[in-house]
């Protein structure tokens, strides 16, 4: 099955959530853990029980594991092999971007057939041109996996980039428009994604887009399932709302960060039946 074909299965069985596992080292210390690869494994096999096969998409955050070295990248190796086969897909936050031969090895990693570091999908950042991701997007059609794209992203000091005016729209929009292009004769769903924050109103088109809305900022950053109702009622494809911390912080234990999940996720499926 394409990337596009899983992932709409996903959304379909379990609900329109994507689980963020951030291990950063204040949620290690509250959940009462010692800020290496020992905690950090017990940390990820918590949040690996709770949100297998509950929650369409799961979404490690790469640098909290890098910053522990090798150990904390064969803890995240884990997390990948973990969830593969449970029905919930994996959404590795990298934001990788380079381009030629460099880009080659990014898309070797993580993305093409046997790739070290498999994950379903991962994040890509276009600003050394949309066309320097053709590797990536290569390897992942091959291995039917998924590449989301960054365009318009929460933060403040990504306007200055992504705002600015080219070809009559701005730069984010170019990306949704390059990801639409390459969706446009998949069925039921292309396997290109982008990366629209959903803290503030992102005045994009996303009616062409044919792929899915990783939509982070659900939760802690303030964003609401009301608010996702709002600002992506034109999207043409599968909206994947990302939360992190308003889930993670009701750990440590598997049951209450199961329940947090599905809350999550209960509420958004209410809230989002206006995008079906």
């Amino acid at each position: 099955m394409s990337f596009g074909e899983r992932l709409s299965a996903a959304v379909a069985r379990f609900g329109p959530l994507c689980a963020g596992i951030d291990p950063h080292p204040a949620l290690l210390a509250e959940w009462g853990l010692v800020d290496d690869a020992s905690g950090l494994a017990a940390f990820c096999d918590a949040a690996v029980s709770a949100l297998a096969g509950r929650v369409a998409a799961v979404k490690p955050q790469s640098a909290f594991f890098e910053r522990h070295g090798s150990r904390g990248i064969a803890v995240l190796e884990d997390v990948l092999a973990g969830l593969a086969g449970t029905g919930t897909l994996t959404v590795l936050d990298v934001k990788r971007g380079d381009i030629g031969s460099t880009m080659d090895g990014y898309a070797d990693a993580y993305l093409g057939v046997g790739a070290a570091m498999a994950a379903d999908s991962i994040t890509v950042s276009p600003y050394l041109g949309f066309g320097s991701l053709d590797p990536a997007f290569r390897a992942a059609e091959e291995a039917e996996r998924g590449v989301f794209v960054l365009a318009r992203t929460s933060n403040p000091e990504g306007g200055s980039v992504q705002l600015a005016p080219v070809d009559g729209g701005t730069v984010a929009q170019s990306m949704v428009d390059g990801a639409a292009a390459r969706n446009a004769d998949a069925a039921p769903l292309g396997g290109v994604g982008v990366v629209v924050g959903a803290t503030h109103d992102h005045g994009l088109d996303l009616g062409a887009l044919n792929g899915a809305v990783l939509a982070p900022g659900l939760g802690a950053q303030g964003a609401t399932p009301a608010d996702l109702a709002e600002r992506f009622g034109g999207l043409n494809g599968v909206l994947l709302p990302a939360a992190s911390r308003s889930i993670l912080k009701a750990g440590p234990t598997v049951p209450a960060l199961r329940a947090a999940a599905e809350s999550q996720r209960d509420a958004l499926a209410q809230a989002l039946t206006v995008l079906r």
